[in-house]
């Protein structure tokens, strides 16, 4: 016999953030794509990060989308799905059964319940720019550098020419509050909220870092223009005392 009170513990779980624009006509071209990009994404993150069979990694932002060829591309090309923790905001535990062996915990904010450089190597694709504005990014980017001993962060690149969760081009390039305000009168209010979306250039990207990371910054590029920015690096013995500091 079925409890009405599981039935409405159900119907109040909340629906999965559509961070893909999943309806739009383009997003099956843009998924293919997206998919050659990630996985070059993911062969440069094996040449500059010490991937060995003993290494931690802690992956943030993983989806609950089970639809797109792209989601959670890092779990699926890493080679020790054993050693990945993978942490998202949203109820991603299902890849504990997909990968044997994978943790997954569910996590709220910008704050990661882990004590200082827990992992070997954090990664996050794609999560920056959805944090808030450019303190709770500085925040964001400090809590993952604690958390770890290297990094591996990428961002869409708010200079590439198409805005690839709206797919309109140049419009973002106007000034955030006038791109804003064309948003909402385009209808994607979900889009034109910084919670939302708030991209970034090389060089916003790079200021978010502190002093103590030794960053490194690669331009991944689509169709010869830079696409995607990647921050990379390790993390100086003395980050974490001056982070408590």
């Amino acid at each position: 016999m079925r409890n009405p009170a599981h039935d409405v513990q159900e119907e109040k779980q909340p629906e999965p953030v559509d961070y893909f624009s999943s309806t739009h006509p383009l997003r099956k071209a843009a998924t293919e794509v997206a998919y050659r990009a990630r996985k070059r994404m993911f062969d440069y993150f094996r040449r500059v990060m010490p991937v060995t069979p003993g290494a931690t990694v802690l992956d943030v932002g993983v989806t609950p989308d089970r639809s797109l060829k792209d989601s959670n591309f890092f779990e699926q090309f890493y080679p020790y799905k054993d050693k990945i923790t993978a942490t998202s905001i949203e109820d991603a535990s299902f890849l504990e059964k997909q990968y044997p062996g994978l943790r997954f915990i569910q996590t709220g904010g910008l704050e990661l319940p882990f004590a200082d450089k827990t992992f070997d190597i954090v990664f996050c694709s794609a999560v920056l720019e959805h944090v808030g504005d450019r303190a709770s990014q500085k925040i964001f980017i400090d809590e993952l550098l604690r958390v770890s001993r290297h990094f591996f962060i990428t961002t869409p690149n708010r200079q590439f020419p198409v805005e690839m969760h709206t797919f309109l081009p140049l419009l973002h390039w106007l000034p955030q509050p006038a791109h804003q305000a064309v948003l909402r009168k385009l209808g994607m209010n979900f889009w034109a909220s910084t919670e939302n979306l708030n991209l970034l250039s090389p060089g916003t990207f790079l200021k978010l870092f502190p002093g103590q990371a030794a960053v490194k910054l690669h331009q991944h590029r689509l169709l010869g223009l830079p696409s995607n920015l990647i921050g990379y690096g390790s993390i100086k013995d003395d980050f974490q005392n001056n982070q408590a500091q």
